[in-house]
């Protein structure tokens, strides 16, 4: 009997974020139980993320040698996970970028992780997530945005500005405010892409669970994670593109 109270409680508290969403507001998370946390949640969970990512990081590094970090783990564990997340990433970034992938990599691994995680949170009951709120995602664009400007700078010089007035000096006039706009539409495009997906997914398997809290709801959040994982792909691999037109122009002229 009791085991039956435990599990009727589970559930009604998985099921509460679900409920609350449906319902028409912005959900529940455990983070509104802070001060000031029914408008800043998304705050306190981004900077949660952060602070796991820093501490998980230091725990799989420590003070291991570099000898002993070739060596992987005989089991699946955490420094695991981000070896082969940040070994993919570091591929793809090699694959866009070209041979001098190494320097963006602590931007674009940690930009991947930071999504993927602030994604993953939103799948546990009592949780939302950071990226279905524009402060954060408008945020992360907007470091990516800056970010590929100051790399551009950094690697051409002033000639980088060059690329913005097109091929030929006659036809600068019509090119400057187009590739003014498209510029500026970047961190709009990523920002809106990330909340959009992550806010419909939610939506979705918030929905499900609200109705039918049991067995339906799994599979729906299998879709959350695989959700999860493309949209911190997709922004990754749009940042490479970015970054990789910005560093490249220098070769092109």
């Amino acid at each position: 009997m009791r085991k039956a109270i435990l599990g009727l409680g589970i559930l009604a508290v998985a099921a509460l974020p679900a409920t609350a969403l449906a319902a028409g507001g912005h959900g529940f998370s455990w983070f509104m139980m802070l001060p000031g946390g029914e408008h800043l949640f998304y705050m306190y969970a981004a900077l949660f993320i952060a602070v796991f990512l820093l501490v998980a990081s230091a725990v799989v590094v420590g003070g291991k040698k570099t000898e002993e970090m070739v060596i992987p783990d005989p089991r699946f564990t955490l420094r695991n996970f981000f070896e082969l997340m940040l070994g993919f990433i570091q591929q793809l970034a090699e694959d866009i970028i070209g041979h001098h992938y190494k320097k963006y990599l602590p931007l674009l691994g940690t930009c991947f992780l930071f999504i993927l995680f602030m994604n993953l949170i939103g799948l546990i009951p009592g949780f939302l997530p950071p990226t279905q709120k524009m402060n954060i995602t408008l945020g992360l664009a907007l470091v990516v945005f800056l970010s590929t400007h100051y790399f551009g700078v950094r690697e051409n010089g002033i000639a980088y500005f060059k690329h913005f007035l097109g091929p030929v000096w006659w036809i600068a006039p019509i090119m400057l405010p187009i590739e003014i706009i498209s510029h500026l539409a970047r961190p709009m495009s990523l920002s809106i892409r990330l909340f959009g997906n992550i806010t419909g997914d939610h939506a979705v398997v918030a929905g499900f669970m609200a109705l039918i809290p049991i067995v339906v709801p799994s599979i729906f959040m299998g879709l959350g994670l695989f959700v999860s994982f493309i949209q911190a792909f997709i922004f990754t691999v749009l940042s490479m593109i970015y970054i990789s037109g910005a560093v490249t122009h220098a070769e092109e002229h």
